[in-house]
């Protein structure tokens, strides 16, 4: 039995709601747009502990995405990093999904390691950067043969329990959540299974590169594109009227500063019928999340409340649809 990664799925996560359909063989990458870092990004990475051969070779396959996503990785031993590795052999390999690793505790790992067979640290990076295991796509057209699963995986060398065993191969993301591109057997998020598994009797194999459309999606305009990362629109602190704005095409991602001058509790808002996500990020940083929100404000905008020292703060602002989404929208910084 082959070692498989779990996703470390924050609270909320793990009580998302699930909707599981079929389509044939047509299944779709999954990448969980919520999570997904400000484009452009470099992000710290620490090794808590490994060699040197362990952490160089973590090194070149993460480098496998920066060669094509518009994103950096810095490895340094910054206490605050927001990739924090262990190799713990006892605790298999995972990973926390994109944005998700800012609610950890900074003298906790983000990911483990605790084998790198093939190309296992490119598939928790791929987890890093915001992607999901393809398996749970819910345009997926894998049927389960559940009994098979659920004993398998209940023994060596994994031992999971029956929540983890649905929490990480069975469930499905809900519809919402997700974005991406045509999928094909080569991508490296895609585990091996084997044929018992399957109830048509066709597993997948192991994939130990990123595959070509593995690059393409991460560099396109769904993902981390090179050539549109943008320039943040300055917001003023007002009491007044919002900045207009507007998602002009599908997977359009608005980017905004503002500055604090004096401590306080400040309000971030969008206003107009243009259904958008919010994440607030700082201060003097575009990856230390703050806070997120989609439903916080009136009908379909967003708010959030937060209490804010001195420093310079981004807002990231994305459709919730982001397949289809476009419109107008205001957005407001008040105190």
């Amino acid at each position: 039995m082959k070692k498989i990664c779990f996703d470390r799925l924050l609270p909320r996560d793990l009580y998302r709601p699930q909707r599981t359909m079929t389509f044939g063989t047509r299944v779709r990458a999954v990448f969980l747009f919520r999570k997904m870092w400000i484009n452009g990004s470099t992000l710290r990475v620490r090794f808590l502990d490994g060699s040197s051969q362990q952490q160089e070779l973590v090194k070149e396959q993460a480098q496998w995405w920066t060669d094509h996503a518009n994103l950096f990785f810095d490895f340094n031993d910054a206490p605050d990093a927001e990739i924090r590795i262990t190799f713990n052999e006892n605790d298999g390999a995972w990973s926390y999904i994109g944005t998700d690793a800012k609610s950890i505790p900074q003298d906790q790992p983000t990911m483990n390691l605790g084998f790198l067979d093939g190309g296992t640290a490119a598939h928790e990076f791929g987890h890093a950067i915001g992607l999901a295991h393809e398996h749970q796509n819910p345009a997926g057209g894998i049927e389960w043969n559940e009994e098979a699963v659920i004993r398998d995986l209940s023994g060596p060398p994994n031992y999971w329990n029956e929540q983890q065993i649905r929490t990480n191969v069975l469930d499905k993301y809900s519809v919402d959540q997700i974005r991406g591109t045509d999928f094909d057997p080569d991508s490296i998020m895609l585990y091996f299974f084997p044929d018992s598994w399957v109830r048509n009797g066709t597993g997948t194999k192991a994939n130990e590169t990123l595959s070509n459309l593995d690059k393409a999606f991460i560099a396109s305009a769904e993902a981390y594109p090179r050539d549109t990362a943008k320039t943040a629109v300055e917001l003023p602190v007002i009491e007044t009227s919002g900045v207009a704005a507007d998602i002009g095409s599908p997977g359009e991602e608005d980017l905004f500063r503002f500055s604090v001058q004096t401590a306080g509790r400040h309000t971030i808002e969008t206003g107009g019928q243009t259904d958008v996500v919010m994440k607030l990020f700082g201060p003097d940083s575009q990856t230390s999340l703050i806070a997120e929100d989609d439903d916080g404000g009136v009908g379909r905008n967003s708010k959030i409340v937060a209490d804010l020292v001195p420093g310079e703060y981004f807002v990231q602002v994305r459709h919730y649809n982001s397949n289809a989404g476009v419109g107008d929208y205001t957005i407001l910084v008040s105190r």
